[in-house]
């Protein structure tokens, strides 16, 4: 055998061996493991009693506004109250300039006195004259009657005028119509004002109780009627002011008799006793319209609730641990709830954070719990 030949063969020799080796080193690719669990957070579907409830945004409005304005003319001596001040019915606000109706109401009762005198002179003639009838004609007796009646008639168009001097006086004197909170001082003292001029001196606000107007749509108009008879005619009414606050309880007073036919809205009122006096004229509140209770009702959190192109779903999570994909239908939501009408029994542990990381039949790991309400 050549030198040539001898080498090829070690040549190949060689390649076999490290090919051999090379093999021999090659290990299988171990199978991918398989995914973790999603962590998900759960909540326990329950079933109770839910309220059925109308939401809407209503005004606060007074149930009483009175501009006062004075009954006689003089000059405003006196400011009793400041401004913005609340004040009851009856409580004294103004003193027109008194003293010329204070004359004038004497002047009155010294007429009335004179007549006094005077139909009591005209009644004594006719007596003595009565007692002695040949002593007069009967025309005489006529006169004297006659003047009898005119005095009496006189005294008493005199008592009438003394009367109005008194009002007058009274008047003078302005007092508060209504109960509530006053506004700005629209004439200050040292003014003349006149009888029934057209600025008023004041305005007053009847701020307890007050109402809250709201409107809602026409299809819930028969509901509302239906509820009010099965409840007294009365039902509750909750409102919360922006910001946050408690809400504030009162009962529906009010349906108007016809429906909006621009907008197809119904107003309606409620009544507020407004003791603390947190509602204000003309405030924007959330009002809460609750119509009955909803008895047996299956509620989940309506962050379990997604939609679908064939609607709603929630995934629920079975006993080992998968998330089964489960479509449902929803009634209405409530404080961050859903009534659940189909598809849900109201003992099922449904997905509340976490849909995005899994997927029918998915494992899941449950991390945490929310408690309904």
């Amino acid at each position: 055998m050549t030198r040539t030949v001898r080498r090829r063969v070690g040549s190949l020799v060689t390649f076999f061996v490290i090919a051999l080796w090379t093999t021999g080193c090659v290990h299988e690719k171990p199978a991918s493991p398989p995914p973790s669990p999603a962590a998900v957070t759960v909540a326990k579907a329950a079933v109770k009693s839910v309220p059925v409830q109308l939401n809407a945004i209503g005004t606060v409005r007074v149930f009483a506004t009175v501009a006062v304005r004075p009954r006689v003319t003089g000059e405003l001596t006196a400011v009793h109250f400041n401004e913005g001040e609340y004040v009851k019915a009856g409580q004294d606000l103004f003193t027109v300039d008194p003293r010329p109706y204070q004359t004038a109401l004497i002047q009155a009762k010294a007429i009335v006195e004179r007549d006094l005198a005077t139909l009591g002179g005209t009644e004594l003639i006719l007596k003595r004259s009565e007692s002695r009838p040949s002593a007069l004609t009967a025309e005489e007796m006529d006169r004297l009657r006659a003047e009898v009646g005119i005095a009496r008639a006189s005294l008493a168009a005199d008592r009438a005028a003394q009367h109005t001097a008194e009002l007058q006086l009274e008047f003078t004197t302005i007092k508060a119509p209504i109960e509530g909170r006053t506004g700005n001082l629209l004439i200050p003292p040292g003014n003349l004002v006149t009888a029934n001029e057209l600025t008023p001196l004041v305005v007053i606000n009847q701020i307890s109780p007050i109402s809250v107007s709201f409107a809602v749509a026409e299809k819930h108009l028969a509901n509302i009627e239906e509820s009010l008879s099965k409840n007294g005619g009365t039902l509750p009414v909750e409102v919360s002011l922006r910001g946050g606050s408690s809400s504030i309880t009162g009962e529906l007073t009010f349906i108007d008799n016809a429906v909006d036919s621009t907008t197809g809205m119904v107003q309606l009122k409620a009544k507020f006793l407004n003791a603390d006096r947190r509602l204000w004229p003309g405030q924007f509140v959330d009002v809460v319209l609750t119509l009955s209770q909803r008895p047996n009702s299956v509620t989940i959190p309506s962050a379990a609730v997604q939609d679908g192109q064939n609607g709603s779903y929630v995934y629920v999570v079975r006993k080992d641990s998968t998330a089964e994909m489960r479509p449902i239908e929803v009634a209405f939501t409530i404080n961050g709830e859903a009534v659940v009408t189909k598809g849900l029994t109201g003992d099922e542990t449904v997905v509340t954070d976490g849909h995005l990381r899994i997927a029918p039949d998915a494992k899941v790991a449950v991390r945490g719990s929310e408690t309904q309400q």
